[in-house]
């Protein structure tokens, strides 16, 4: 027993090796709340304080989805089985880990308190599982009819993380990995005398098995959640010889926008939109126009950086609608282009994007053709973590 020694370098493997042939394609990258359900799972995780290294048993393909959310993760192949993908995990976890737990990609509404709590039982008595108690009568059946009925008060469900001392689930591992009939790791671990104990979860820990299990988790996920519009605005000088950008897309004109970066209008309101509904502040904060190293930046970019806060906020972009004002050139022929590129650059539905240009009727600088300005507004779904 280790009830004495502290947790302090946990490892959490997340299995995410499924096909999905009951959702007819892989559940865990399904969209849920507009983000897959395992980068929530992997979400989960990093809130905990002792898991230092993340593993992801996952597909190449999937890796690469995960890599644009993630900087820090362990990648590894799955196996054939799961339990072969669990191997596969342990194989690339840090010698340094004093315990796993190992979580089904495909839950990812775990809470990150009952997930820790299970992780130091699992250290310091060797092994837990998180469950919950089964709530329906359950008939034993053969051959189509009731052979007995089961006293539901000592039944539990098990779910993940099911959580082991390091040397532990190793052991198991190599010592009965190789059998086809264990359903999960703790069935094995059992096997070496080790008692395996239960802590308390929680019935939103579901697992996306089925479409009626994903409404379920979005159900879930919006409780709480609220809406929230931020509006953006930005304003360039415009000369020639610079590249007309609008969108994240060129237009041919024999003008452009001057500034720091290369001057989109339209992506700084949208950003700055954002930004508002986040209440972040705006762009020039995390792109200083003083600072000399971005100097001519893609505008793309500083959208990317955008998008990542949002995602680090728990929210999701639902709209987005901006408005430039310019006096030349014409840009109506250019609007499906330009939203095409928009949904493009913030990884969104062309249906929830609006564009649109007014003239500025001949008044001012920017109806003399020198500047053009852009007004926007975002709207965002913000609090939709637990």
């Amino acid at each position: 027993m280790h009830s004495t020694d502290q947790l302090t370098f946990a490892g959490a493997i997340i299995v995410a090796g499924g096909l999905g042939k009951r959702m007819g394609r892989p559940k865990q990258m399904l969209p849920l709340a507009g983000v897959p359900v395992l980068v929530r799972s992997v979400q989960a995780f990093q809130k905990i304080a002792c898991v230092k290294q993340i593993v992801v048993v996952t597909s190449l393909e999937n890796q690469e989805i995960l890599k644009k959310y993630f900087s820090d993760l362990t990648f590894a192949q799955p196996g054939e089985t799961r339990l072969g993908s669990v191997i596969s995990g342990v194989q690339a976890l840090d010698p340094r880990v004093q315990a796993i737990a190992v979580h089904d990609g495909a839950r990812p509404l775990v809470n990150p308190s009952a997930a820790e709590r299970c992780l130091h039982r699992g250290f310091t008595e060797e092994a837990a599982v998180l469950a919950v108690q089964v709530k329906d009568t359950i008939k034993q059946v053969g051959h189509g009819q009731v052979q007995k009925t089961l006293d539901r008060s000592c039944l539990w469900a098990a779910q993940t993380p099911q959580c082991y001392r390091a040397d532990i689930l190793r052991k198991a591992l190599e010592r009965f990995g190789y059998q086809q009939d264990a359903t999960d790791e703790s069935q094995l671990v059992e096997r070496l005398g080790v008692s395996v104990k239960i802590e308390p979860s929680d019935y939103q820990n579901l697992k996306i098995t089925t479409p009626e299990d994903l409404v379920m988790a979005e159900a879930f996920l919006q409780t709480g959640a609220q809406l929230r519009t931020g509006f953006g605005f930005d304003l360039h000088r415009m000369s020639a010889g610079r590249k007309f950008i609008i969108g994240g897309s060129e237009i041919p004109h024999s003008k452009g926008f001057v500034g720091h970066s290369d001057g989109d209008v339209v992506l700084h309101a949208i950003c700055d939109a954002i930004l508002g509904a986040l209440c972040l502040g705006e762009i020039g904060l995390l792109f200083p126009p003083t600072d000399p190293t971005i100097e001519g930046i893609d505008s793309k970019e500083i959208a990317k950086k955008v998008l990542e806060l949002v995602r680090a906020q728990g929210a999701r972009l639902l709209h987005i609608d901006a408005t430039l004002v310019t006096q030349e050139p014409k840009i109506s022929s250019h609007y499906a282009q330009v939203k095409k590129s928009l949904a493009a650059v913030f990884e969104m539905d062309e249906k929830n994007v609006s564009f649109k240009s007014k003239s500025h009727e001949h008044v001012g600088e920017i109806g003399r053709g020198e500047a053009a300005m852009c007004h926007a507004v975002a709207t965002l779904l913000v609090g939709e973590e637990k």
